[in-house]
């Protein structure tokens, strides 16, 4: 039985390595994933400003960020994404989770996430050319 296993396992690894290449995005899909991540964002610390756990101005250092982004013809996704994220939803790479089960689940609470996330995107927004 273990050596079906093994086979059935082995033959998954190598059809899905030989088609691996027929799975790669394009540079217009990661573009496009990448401006729905950091709409999401940008939804997010709408969020954490709305309950006060960060003030506005990593929000504003994100619109920055996000200009640097080439705009996808389609910003449906980004709507979406960062409508998620201004009802605390990080949603990335086709995956959706709530900050206060993300704060759970590392020890955490919310507000320390929330500053953790604003910190970081200041530090980023420091470093662009003024």
């Amino acid at each position: 039985m273990n050596f079906y296993k093994s086979l059935m396992a082995a033959t998954a690894v190598a059809l899905l390595g030989s088609a691996a290449p027929s799975f790669a995005q394009s540079q217009a899909d990661q573009l496009k994933v990448a401006y729905q991540a950091a709409r999401n964002q940008l939804g997010i610390l709408g969020y954490c400003a709305d309950k006060g756990y960060t003030d506005a101005g990593a929000a504003e250092v994100q619109k920055k960020l996000i200009a640097m982004i080439p705009v996808p013809a389609d910003v449906s996704g980004g709507d979406a994404a960062e409508a998620a994220g201004r009802k605390g939803t990080i949603s990335a790479m086709g995956m959706e989770q709530n900050i206060e089960a993300i704060a759970k689940a590392t020890n955490g609470t919310p507000a320390t996430y929330c500053k953790q996330i604003g910190d970081i995107v200041k530090q980023m927004g420091a470093k662009l050319p003024q």
